[in-house]
């Protein structure tokens, strides 16, 4: 009897000692919620709506890669799950669509928000979470240099210091004698765009007579762009989104001014501004690019935009794979992915090392166009190209350039 309640006790022990440890034994096989060994859980938000919802499409291109790869497998075995909400182009549902995804959809990285006002509040949410905040839709430059406040962030566009001066460089050579107006909007967007246009022009001793802003909630710049008609203005560069830069091209057409006009790349959308502007208007836009575009003839055998233009039709069978607002995002992916990729293991504390250290070729920029991070430097995009709007497409005007941005 002893013997059989010692034996029974010591099982009981036994038990016991199993049932405490079992939460230890069974520890996450992962660090991070987003991410297991079949998933990768992204997260993005995109103004479906609103004033800025012609960038609603950048989601477009970057499903379609997504959708790519996961047909092929996914990324080292896992699937990627794109989950998307609509901010309608405000800064406050950005920030609270970036906490949704973190906080209730628990995704592993944030990806291709949109925004430069948007992103900055996003980025400081997403420092204190330490969650990796990629491939943004702004090309700022307080997140290029801003380190210390935006750890965790990274631009997908070239910075808009290195569009100004490059702006400066191609009105200096064509026309140095310039007279200069600037439309532009009133936020962190506008702002970041005028204020290096500003110091290159000076450097470059160019004149700006006039400057005219306006607000995304205003439903027209017409009279913004009268007034710098009237001002003797024979260059327009325009520092807007899409809906009012195809409005700045259709009044300067209703008024007969033809200034040599530069338009932000951001807005330099066929789908969403010049064709609703109208062709005629349109001709001779001066822009910049980086990415391929699948409508120039010289790249209808070209691999990646072949693979491209075939993944968007499968993913969105009436999509206009020309528009680069969709290439922009399909890029943009391809970045994300090769993060992805890279990473040594998965956390969030890897994938942004791999962003921040990565040298690549991403197959949809253009050729001399790469990704190339370091620690020390934040801008993954350094060259591109000037172009100019001919017919009913954008060609590119000589070789990629690496403009010098004065701050």
């Amino acid at each position: 009897m002893t013997l059989r309640r010692h034996a029974l006790g010591m099982m009981a022990l036994a038990i016991g000692q199993f049932a405490f440890s079992g939460p230890v034994l069974a520890q996450p096989a992962y660090k991070d919620p987003g991410i297991s060994d079949s998933v990768v859980k992204i997260g993005g938000s995109y103004p479906f709506s609103g004033p800025g919802s012609a960038y609603g499409v950048i989601n477009e291109g970057a499903k379609a890669y997504f959708d790519l790869v996961n047909s092929r497998g996914g990324v080292g075995g896992r699937k990627i799950e794109f989950v998307v909400l609509d901010d309608a182009y405000q800064p406050s549902r950005s920030l609270s669509n970036a906490r949704q995804l973190v906080e209730q959809e628990k995704v592993f990285a944030l990806f291709n928000m949109g925004g430069t006002a948007h992103n900055q509040a996003i980025g400081n949410y997403a420092a204190a979470q330490k969650i990796p905040h990629l491939y943004i839709n702004t090309g700022a430059s307080s997140f290029i240099h801003d380190r210390p406040r935006y750890p965790m962030t990274l631009v997908g566009l070239p910075a808009y210091e290195t569009e100004a001066a490059a702006f400066a460089a191609y009105i200096k050579q064509k026309k140095p004698d310039a007279k200069i107006a600037v439309l532009y909007q009133n936020d962190p967007f506008g702002q970041d765009l005028l204020q290096p246009f500003e110091l290159s022009a000076k450097n470059e001793n160019l004149k700006i007579v006039a400057k005219e802003a306006y607000n995304a909630s205003e439903p027209s710049v017409d009279a913004q762009v009268s007034k710098l008609a009237r001002s003797g203005a024979d260059v327009l560069v325009s520092f807007t989104l899409p809906k009012f830069a195809a409005q700045a091209i259709q009044k300067s057409a209703e008024l007969a001014w033809k200034p040599m006009h530069l338009l932000t790349n951001v807005s330099a959308s066929t789908e969403f501004v010049l064709k609703p502007a109208g062709f005629a208007a349109s001709q001779g836009i001066i822009s910049t690019a980086f990415l391929r575009d699948p409508a120039d003839p010289s790249m209808a055998n070209d691999p990646a935009g072949k693979e491209y233009v075939a993944a968007l039709k499968r993913s969105f069978p009436n999509a206009n794979p020309a528009d680069p607002l969709r290439v922009r995002g399909y890029a943009n992916a391809q970045m994300v992915v090769k993060a992805l990729q890279d990473m040594k293991s998965p956390t969030r504390e890897m994938l942004m090392q791999a962003a921040m250290n990565m040298d690549a070729d991403i197959p949809m920029l253009l050729p001399g166009v790469r990704v190339q991070t370091s620690p020390a430097d934040a801008m993954p995009i350094k060259s591109l190209y000037m172009t100019r709007f001919e017919g009913d497409k954008w060609v590119l005007l000589g070789q990629p350039i690496v403009p010098k941005a004065k701050r």
